[in-house]
């Protein structure tokens, strides 16, 4: 976008603390507010709706939210091919509140508690999947510890105190004597460049595999958790919701509690997840796994990996719906460390990976709470007593 053009939707639609912005077109009805005090951007092809102040904005936030809100704008959508609403049914959109300010105020501080545990959640992962990728990437990418030990120097070991990393404690110590003694203290040359001396230069497929397991429309069931695409978000080891198999019209791919899904359909998108549980997943997510369980986090960690969705991405067929295939994902190459060091990587990364797993369930139940609390709250059904009331203040 130009600055004039930038100068020029600001001057018909600027964004104020406070606004929502809303779909219109495609994907309708889909809700963000904004809460910075002075937003730097501009909107195009998006609702603008202005609201004044904090209260208001999260009360109308969550209404348009809820099943009540969302069936309003369903029953106003048009268009076969691409759907949309129009601006004119969004200004008429009949919004119901309550007469009592204390009682909006409630509903909108339970749920905004809710989904701040949920942020803080999700923030706390995307802490602990960056300490994983730093390590696997100081260890097999830049290879630090032999170049201290070629130096003379004592190599670092995994980040300490990992557990409270989110808070922004990290500290590094000295590697113990055992796993520094697995890395040399000298390079060779190599294909790919200098390498570890002794390191083997090969493929993504000589240490990875994928599952090629398949469950039919009739073994499909409503207790069977499953995964599409639409359910893995973008650069991150956590899913973030699921759903369940029940009504599933295909066959779709199972998968294992630690498998890694990865997104072949638009690879650029970069979504791969550890799952947390087993499953069935959509036929556009690969099920990755290690050949043999030393190679689980080097395996995950380049599946991850900026260079590889870079590269899969250059790889992936097709002009409308571009999909990479495990062919080219297992040609990938890449330095392999002995098996006994690559251990060293899933010890050190395995409590990250699992307490992200318990985050991520965490995460799932307070978003249920959430959602079965949303329209009882909205509609007025629930209130809380006078003594259970938030002293949160919101300017009305």
């Amino acid at each position: 976008m130009s600055e004039e053009d930038y100068v020029d939707i600001n001057r018909r639609s600027k964004v104020d603390q406070w606004d929502l912005l809303l779909t219109m077109i495609g994907t309708v009805g889909e809700i963000c507010i904004v809460d910075q005090e002075a937003p730097s951007f501009a909107i195009k092809n998006v609702g603008l709706l202005k609201c004044g102040t904090e209260l208001r904005a999260k009360w109308l936030y969550y209404f348009l939210r809820s099943p009540q809100g969302q069936q309003l704008i369903e029953q106003r959508k048009k268009g076969s091919t691409q759907q949309y609403i129009s601006l004119t049914e969004v200004r008429n959109l009949p919004i119901s509140y309550p007469a009592s300010k204390a009682d909006m105020h409630d509903a909108v501080s339970v749920l905004g508690v809710l989904d701040d545990r949920i942020t803080l959640l999700r923030e706390t992962n995307a802490t602990l999947e960056a300490i994983a990728q730093a390590l696997f990437k100081s260890w097999f990418v830049d290879f630090d510890p032999v170049r201290a030990k070629a130096e003379g120097r004592q190599p670092e070991g995994a980040i300490q105190g990992s557990m409270s990393a989110a808070e922004g404690r990290m500290t590094k110590a000295a590697m113990d004597a055992t796993t520094a003694a697995l890395f040399p203290d000298s390079f060779e040359e190599s294909e790919l460049g200098l390498v570890p001396k002794g390191w083997k230069v090969g493929t993504l497929g000589d240490i990875a595999q994928t599952a090629r397991q398949q469950m039919q429309v009739s073994e499909l069931r409503a207790d069977l958790h499953y995964v599409g695409l639409e359910h893995i978000p973008r650069k991150s080891l956590s899913l973030t919701s699921w759903g369940n198999a029940e009504g599933l019209e295909s066959a779709k791919a199972a998968f294992s509690e630690g498998d890694i899904l990865f997104g072949k359909l638009r690879p650029y998108f970069h979504k791969v997840v550890i799952s947390p549980f087993a499953g069935v997943c959509s036929t556009d997510i690969l099920v990755c796994q290690p050949k043999i369980q030393n190679y689980f986090g080097v395996v995950a960690m380049h599946l991850f990996s900026e260079t590889l969705i870079n590269y899969a991405d250059r790889l992936s067929n097709g002009a409308k719906m571009p999909r990479v295939n495990w062919k080219d994902l297992a040609a990938y190459q890449i330095v392999i460390p002995p098996a006994e060091l690559a251990e060293k990587l899933n010890e050190a990364i395995h409590p990250l990976i699992a307490r992200m797993m318990e985050n991520t369930h965490q995460a799932q139940t307070l978003t249920q709470l959430r959602d079965t609390l949303l329209p009882r709250l909205i509609s007025g059904q629930l209130r809380l007593p006078e003594t259970a009331r938030s002293e949160t203040p919101y300017v009305d």
